[in-house]
């Protein structure tokens, strides 16, 4: 029999060493980020209960979550008739109770609730962890990838809100990243719903107004009438899609236009406050109020955020909002939070293309001990060990190999330093140090190492 060859489910990836640590790159800016701003780091398990995750991502999340059999005879508590039945979702509840989580988002809701009595609130949490969705696998879209979250829970307070918008503009600049952070409102979403008397189809409104970069105005405008949006409110949605102007024309332009919905009116003064209090302080990258971000998750009810990358064809690279119950469907309401997810696979496509990386990695060998055999093997070995104590990344070849092959090894890993110590270099105390860069070689005693690496 054929041997299989090996293969691994479409949608996820391996990682070589050099792209793990790039990732590690951005894992690291980011995480300086959060605790800069004192956010404290949580893990939650990577499967949760099914009863927790379904329905809290509309019905199309609900198709994308991974359900995982349950373990044992799964279908002994299947009957003949269901089998018949090819109904997927009822079959399901049958054979599964967990699934992979599909965001951070809800994970920490259930952990809030089950852990409330442990925590201070107002709670400001960071979590760095995978997700997986069942979606098709294309450019920058995976099954299987890395959230970076934010989200402080417990305070209904706008400057939240201005925290992340300042969050996410620290981080980006730090990875020089030009971005947009667009924002909007659900709150002004749904009073441009009400106003055109389609205040009950507000989640198919704005689901439909997401996507309106992928499939433009004409094909929109073609979702929300299968969905059942009478065509007079669709071509009163027409102007209020497509406003422009500055941000500060946008909201007295909304101001105006909502004037009867308290609700509109409320989103209108709320974005507002979060611009005034942005005007006074030094964004480096654009902010822009962009009536057509919706965002479909169900559990935003304010300020929605979405960050998109200038320089790369990338769709969103980071989003979040405000959500005033989330952990109301866990028996704990009227807990308002709001938060932001940094998605580090896309962020990691886009520095990749507008080569951004550093070229050199910190947490890559920086030193590469030549072994000439157990003598000098017994000499160097104290040496590496001193190095390390100092924080420089130090191995030495693990056998007396020839030397064109450990010089070989040391250029494929891209060590920058390789160190030569022979009977000659043990007699005099001395290091001969070849940068591998520019070729150049030099005796140089440890101390003078050291420094080479601290400075």
């Amino acid at each position: 029999m054929a041997k299989q060859k090996p293969s691994i489910p479409k949608g996820t990836r391996d990682f070589n060493p050099n792209e793990m640590a790039r990732r590690n790159f951005i894992f690291d800016t980011i995480r300086k980020y959060f605790k800069r701003y004192g956010f404290s780091p949580i893990e939650t398990p990577a499967m949760e209960n099914l009863s927790t995750l379904m329905g809290k991502y509309g019905e199309e999340g609900d198709k994308l979550l991974f359900k995982i059999l349950n373990s044992g005879d799964y279908l002994s508590k299947v009957h003949d008739e269901q089998f018949h039945e090819k109904n997927s979702v009822k079959f399901t509840t049958k054979i599964s109770e967990k699934g992979l989580r599909y965001d951070l988002t809800v994970p920490f809701a259930r952990f809030v609730v089950q852990h409330r009595n442990e925590l201070v609130f107002p709670f400001k949490r960071y979590q760095i962890q995978p997700v997986w969705r069942a979606d098709r696998p294309q450019k920058g879209r995976y099954r299987e990838f890395y959230q970076c979250d934010a989200d402080m829970i417990g305070s209904k307070s706008l400057l939240n809100e201005v925290d992340l918008v300042q969050l996410t503009d620290d981080i980006f600049t730090d990875l020089k990243i030009r971005v947009s952070i667009k924002i909007n409102n659900r709150k002004i979403l749904s009073g441009i719903a009400e106003l055109v008397g389609e205040a009950d189809k507000i989640i198919d409104i704005t689901v439909a107004i997401d996507k309106l970069d992928k499939i433009g105005l004409e094909g929109v405008n073609k979702e929300m009438e299968a969905k059942g949006v009478a065509p007079e409110a669709i071509s009163q949605l027409q102007p209020i899609i497509l406003l422009s102007g500055s941000n500060d024309e946008k909201l007295t332009t909304l101001k105006d236009v909502l004037r009867t919905s308290e609700i509109g009116l409320k989103g209108v003064e709320e974005m507002s406050t979060i611009f005034s209090y942005l005007d006074s302080l030094s964004i480096k990258n654009e902010v822009e109020l962009d009536l057509t971000l919706a965002r479909g998750l169900n559990y935003y009810t304010g300020a929605i955020f979405e960050v998109k990358a200038l320089d790369a064809k990338m769709g969103s690279i980071t989003g979040g909002g405000r959500y005033d119950d989330l952990t109301g469907i866990f028996g704990m309401p009227d807990v308002s939070g709001v938060g932001i997810s940094f998605g580090a696979d896309r962020i990691y496509d886009v520095l990749l293309d507008l080569d951004l990386f550093p070229s050199q990695q910190m947490d890559a060998v920086q030193v590469f001990f030549v072994n000439f055999g157990e003598i000098e093997e017994r000499y160097c070995l104290p040496l590496i060990a001193q190095l390390r104590k100092k924080g420089i990344n130090s191995e030495i070849y693990p056998e007396a190999a020839k030397m064109k092959k450990q010089m070989k090894y040391a250029n494929e890993k891209q060590i920058p330093f390789v160190i030569m110590v022979g009977q000659n270099e043990m007699d005099k105390g001395s290091l001969s140090v070849k940068n591998m860069d520019t070729g150049e070689q030099q005796d140089m005693n440890m101390e003078n190492l050291i420094a080479l690496f601290q400075n």
